[in-house]
């Protein structure tokens, strides 16, 4: 038999291409591993351009290297925002679930509860009727 899917499988499920690149990349960016690479490039590039072998491509102020930054940032900050609107409506949606989920739970405690009630009221029924028979053979 196979399991039911949960709302995460579901939502993944749902989503397409862009919305699955917008994930990763939001992914990958907010990670010490893009930072510690991106820091690596940026020394290399640096160096390389101070030291100059053969050529300085970009010489200092770097320009070229604000350059791909600026147009690193400018496509970063519109992924990252909507891998974070899709985190919002994950975040909703899951919500969402517990409260259901919370609510049937509330509703089946409540049925219990009741049904609790009913067999106590039952059995005291049983015992005061009791009582009254034994009341009834002692006084006669």
């Amino acid at each position: 038999m196979r399991q039911r899917k949960n709302w995460h499988e579901e939502a993944i499920e749902k989503s397409g291409f862009g919305q699955r690149l917008a994930d990763s990349v939001a992914k990958g960016m907010g990670s010490w591993k893009f930072i510690i690479i991106q820091s690596a490039i940026v020394v290399l590039w640096m160096t390389l351009n101070v030291i100059g072998f053969m050529h300085h491509w970009d010489v200092y102020p770097f320009i070229l290297l604000n350059l791909l930054f600026s147009t690193q940032a400018a496509y970063a900050a519109p992924i990252i925002m909507m891998a974070q609107n899709r985190q919002s409506e994950r975040d909703r949606v899951q919500a969402q679930a517990d409260y259901d989920t919370n609510t049937e739970a509330k509703l089946e405690i409540e049925t219990l509860q009741k049904m609790l009630n009913k067999i106590e009221v039952e059995k005291l029924d049983k015992i005061i009727l009791m009582l009254e028979e034994i009341k009834k053979e002692r006084t006669k």
